[in-house]
């Protein structure tokens, strides 16, 4: 008698894997910690994190928009203005620091920087360039939004019952006076580059691990109850300021990503990690759950992902879906990404 005598088909490869059709791979998330329909979900993080966001909401669960869009902008135009793209309007968090500079500032911790780009009479905002696409007219509505963004992170945190954050990105640009990290490199959506201010970092697992730490506790600060809920975006990089070729940097950028998700659920309550990435990425699946330019995630991908994550879901306690439903199979064009603008340099 051995322990590998006693374990399940999908504990090994040939009958959890090869024996199969890739399509009919299941069993891939066994969560650790129910999630109910009537439970409050925030997403933020990764540009993937927009799929799970609105997977939720067409399941008819009760995915958390802390920060609707106002009653007077029209809806096609919600997505431009970052309103309904995730739980509040930080625009995509690619790492954990980003994660805590937000949660710090919401939380009193630190004092929002009063750092702004200004371009053709118009201002915006380091920490989310994107999110006004025209920029805002004066100093004081750009902190005005900042500070109703702050708002909702501080009511989103309250309300919760599970925040679901995808790790994109462990390259990052700060600013070397403050130490503060940009979405996207200066120079790039908006602002102008300047080398004696503006800093790469890749951020190994330890900082990595440290941030999310950190993130938590703060996230627990004003919400002892809250569950963590993590994945890993599987869209590689657009980009790479490493030196090294962006495939050798994404596989490094994703392995620490993974590695930090792993070491935090052996390590903390209440944190579970989906394996979105493992989904797309791996071998089983032969590349097929990418477009043509081996980075965006098809429709059929996303789809598959998250029939996983409802399966998961419901092994562990059934859900009551909506008799009919909207598809998930959302192109990736579709998403809100910074950093897609670095193809631009290519």
């Amino acid at each position: 008698m051995n322990p590998y005598q006693c374990l399940p088909p999908r504990a090994f490869w040939r009958t959890a894997v090869a024996d199969k059709p890739a399509l009919n791979i299941d069993q891939l998330w066994t969560p650790q910690f129910e999630i109910g329909n009537k439970d409050a979900i925030v997403t933020a993080g990764s540009c993937f994190a927009q799929h799970i966001g609105r997977a939720l909401g067409e399941r008819g669960m009760n995915w958390l928009d802390a920060e609707p869009a106002p009653a007077e902008l029209p809806a096609a135009d919600w997505k431009a203005h970052n309103y309904g793209v995730f739980s509040f309007r930080t625009g995509n968090l690619y790492t954990p620091a980003m994660l805590c500079q937000w949660l710090e500032w919401a939380l009193g911790v630190s004092l929002p920087p009063d750092e702004t780009w200004a371009h053709d009479g118009r201002w915006f905002d380091p920490f989310r360039p994107a999110v006004e696409p025209d920029g805002f007219a004066s100093e004081d509505a750009l902190f005005a939004s900042r500070e109703a963004t702050l708002d909702a992170i501080r009511s989103a945190l309250r309300r919760a019952k599970v925040f679901v954050f995808t790790l994109g990105l462990t390259e990052a640009w700060q600013n070397r006076q403050t130490g503060l990290v940009y979405p996207v490199c200066p120079g790039t959506v908006r602002g102008t580059f300047d080398p004696q201010l503006h800093r790469f970092c890749n951020f190994g697992f330890m900082d990595t691990y440290g941030d999310m730490v950190r993130a938590l506790e703060l996230m627990r600060s004003i919400n002892p109850q809250l569950r963590l809920l993590l994945t890993v975006s599987p869209v590689p990089l657009t980009a790479t300021a490493t030196g090294e070729h962006v495939l050798s940097a994404t596989t490094y950028s994703k392995s620490v990503l993974r590695a930090v998700a792993g070491q935090l659920c052996e390590d903390l309550h209440d944190v579970d990690y989906f394996p979105s990435y493992e989904i797309i990425t791996g071998t089983p699946f032969k590349g097929a759950f990418y477009q043509p330019n081996q980075r965006e995630v098809t429709p059929e991908g996303v789809a598959f992902v998250m029939q996983q994550f409802f399966a998961g879901l419901d092994a562990v306690q059934p859900l009551q879906t909506p008799a009919s439903i909207p598809s998930t199979c959302v192109s990736s064009e579709e998403l809100v990404c910074e950093d897609a603008v670095l193809d631009y340099y290519a």
